[in-house]
């Protein structure tokens, strides 16, 4: 069977042979990586690392690998939003499963263990300020899962549709998607210290958390309606909306469409049930890069 072959126009390899936005080229990448939204966070968590092999910087994108107690390990910052998240994902992916010189598949698959580490809005009582998150399910409102073929195979579409009922939701937004979490990562890094439970990934700040400044929004009643949402799962289980966020569902969704394993926790910063916000979180978040480092 003849091998997909990537024109030059798909995958963008620059004049060095790295990949086009990250600058990485396939020796840098650890099996085990670790995503965070600021690249300033980059050098917090692998201040922590016994050594440190390599670093590159490029635009939003700063990453760094090293080894943690016997473990190789990527950390690499996103920006902010789902639509990073897609470059990152996508051309980390090319960077563990396409030959650069022939432009073609590998011949054996090299899976990912990814998980991001964030902060969130909480959006219930129980999630104040300084909790642990780990998104079982996220809700995406950004749309990007919509793009890719086989989107319905890694979704649960019953959630979807309870979801889209219980809000209401206007078809002048994007269609929201529910994408899963690996169950593996989630038991192993979420262990006994984490509120589990769903994620809203939001495709802004503003308008879409439900804030507004000088703009009003299409559906004032949003946050109210998201903090009233339960879904009963088929074992018998009652998920709810844990937190905002802006990037575990494209996380979570190109993943499983990939085949790796990923999930995304978060620290509570700004708890929005309360109205409560801790502009000094960035010495707390520390614990959480500690949790996540021994248990990944």
């Amino acid at each position: 069977m003849t091998k997909k072959h990537f024109p030059e126009s798909e995958l963008i390899i620059n004049a060095d042979g790295s990949v086009f936005h990250l600058h990485l080229k396939p020796e840098f990448l650890a099996d085990k990586v670790i995503l965070v939204g600021d690249p300033g966070r980059v050098s917090l968590v692998a201040s922590h690392f016994d050594s440190i092999e390599n670093e590159v910087e490029s635009r939003e994108f700063h990453t760094i690998t090293g080894s943690y107690k016997g473990k190789r390990i990527t950390v690499q910052s996103t920006g902010i939003g789902c639509d990073n998240v897609d470059i990152v994902m996508n051309e980390l992916d090319a960077l563990a499963n396409i030959d650069f010189q022939s432009r073609t598949e590998n011949e054996h698959f090299r899976q990912l263990e990814i998980v991001r580490i964030g902060t969130c809005g909480g959006l219930q009582p129980e999630t104040p300020i300084g909790t642990f998150i780990a998104s079982e399910k996220s809700i995406g409102f950004d749309g990007l899962l919509n793009y890719y073929d086989r989107r319905d195979e890694v979704c649960d579409l019953d959630m979807e549709k309870a979801f889209v009922s219980h809000m209401s939701w206007s078809q002048k937004k994007g269609a929201p998607y529910v994408a899963k979490a690996s169950t593996e990562l989630i038991n192993r890094i979420a262990g006994n210290d984490m509120v589990r439970g769903i994620t809203i990934a939001c495709g802004g700040f503003y308008g879409p958390q439900g804030r507004q400044l000088r703009l009003r929004i299409q559906d004032p009643e949003q946050n109210q309606k998201v903090e009233a949402f339960r879904y009963l799962e088929p074992s018998g289980r009652e998920l709810k909306v844990c937190n905002f966020e802006m990037e575990s569902s494209a996380l979570a969704g190109l993943a499983a469409l990939l085949g790796h394993k990923a999930m995304t926790c978060c620290m509570v910063i700004a708890n929005r049930y309360a109205q409560e916000m801790n502009t000094g979180y960035k010495n707390q978040i520390d614990d959480l890069i500690k949790l996540v480092l021994e248990r990944i």
